[in-house]
């Protein structure tokens, strides 16, 4: 079987928290995850935590992926939104039956991409209101809709990085790694 492949692009402004935890705890799993700056590989967070990316969006075709993952954060959030790219490799991947997948305020990116459409979804609370026609929940905290994940936030990235890993790895796999990294599940 060969590894799941992710993508996880990064805008200046996202969410430390959440894009360290997604890129750590699937590669953890064994995923080969490609974080893609937006317009430079180095790209600094809405903390001023600046990461160096292993490419650049351009660098990369989206087609060759499993999942995109795109962590939130203000205002990493409004340049995913305001990315064509990003919005067509949503779209694509979604069209192709692989996974999609936001946290925080980046759910958000997924309806304008037009993928959450009377889907159940959930994000950070400020942005709830929006999701377009998204069926939008405050709870649980990881919402798994068929191929489309969702979370809320910074304090709940461990819970969907661990989720990420159940959906392209299996359970099994997300239980040992919570039980390694001490996660209480």
């Amino acid at each position: 079987m060969t590894a799941k492949r992710v993508l996880v692009p990064l805008a200046e402004g996202f969410e430390e928290i959440e894009a360290v935890t997604i890129v750590d705890v699937l590669r953890r799993a064994g995923v080969e995850v490609v974080v893609a700056g937006l317009a430079d590989t180095r790209v600094v967070g809405s903390h001023g935590i600046a990461l160096d990316a292993d490419t650049v969006f351009d660098g990369v075709d989206p087609a060759s992926f499993d999942m995109i993952v795109l962590p939130g954060g203000m205002p990493g959030t409004l340049h995913l939104l305001q990315d064509e790219r990003v919005l067509e490799a949503v779209r694509a991947l979604h069209g192709a039956g692989r996974h999609t997948a936001a946290i925080c305020a980046a759910p958000r990116v997924l309806a304008a991409a037009g993928v959450v459409s009377r889907v159940p979804v959930t994000s950070h609370p400020s942005v709830r209101g929006q999701l377009g026609d998204a069926d939008v929940r405050a709870e649980p905290r990881v919402i798994k809709s068929g191929k489309v994940l969702t979370s809320q936030g910074a304090g709940t990235a461990m819970e969907f990085a661990l989720e990420l890993v159940a959906e392209l790895c299996g359970r099994e796999r997300a239980d040992a790694l919570a039980a390694a990294m001490v996660v209480p599940r």
